[in-house]
């Protein structure tokens, strides 16, 4: 299996229309039940492992990862709400999640928490105006003018993004395959 790039070296072009608005707040909608689905079957015992020698997060910590980020997207939103030239930076250390220690937390809880910040981000976004949609800002780290739209976009390609780590790490630990029974340490 083709392990992800580094999520600061994916190149993002935002040249699709607008009208794709609603296409990318169902795909943002979506990422908790996708979560939910993704980690159910996976044996605890490997939530909390981290791979290639203790130096990625666990399946856990990336869960953490994209309820940490919640708060740094609902932000953003005040910032167009706000008419602000350019959004507010992330946090490229991701402090926040390593000082959370989501291993020594609950799974049910990151879960919950995801999911009832997502539901507020997704309220905030869903019935926006054309002109709301294509209000643009300046995005920090990739140094382009970013519409609503592309910030959803964006969002929902980092929620892939650590979906799909989840997944490589559930499989190098020894899962037998999405669809095929539990995940299971070997």
């Amino acid at each position: 299996m083709i392990k992800e790039p580094n999520w600061t070296e994916r190149i993002f072009e935002f040249n699709f229309p607008a009208a794709y608005f609603p296409y990318v707040v169902e795909r943002v909608r979506g990422t908790p039940a996708r979560l939910e689905e993704l980690v159910r079957d996976i044996d605890p015992a490997i939530l909390t492992v981290r791979p290639e020698n203790g130096q990625e997060w666990s399946i856990q910590e990336h869960a953490g990862h994209l309820y940490d980020l919640e708060e740094i997207h609902l932000g953003r939103l005040d910032d167009y709400a706000v008419g602000k030239e350019a959004l507010r930076a992330a946090d490229m250390t991701n402090r926040k999640t390593y000082e959370a220690d989501h291993n020594a937390g609950s799974l049910d809880d990151i879960l919950k928490g995801f999911r009832a910040s997502r539901k507020q981000f997704v309220e905030r976004i869903e019935n926006r105006s054309e002109a709301e949609v294509e209000q643009t800002a300046l995005h920090p780290r990739l140094r382009v003018p970013m519409r609503l739209v592309d910030l959803v976009f964006f969002t929902a390609e980092h929620d892939d993004h650590h979906l799909a780590s989840i997944t490589w790490i559930a499989r190098s630990l020894g899962g037998k395959g999405w669809g095929r029974g539990k995940i299971t340490a070997e």
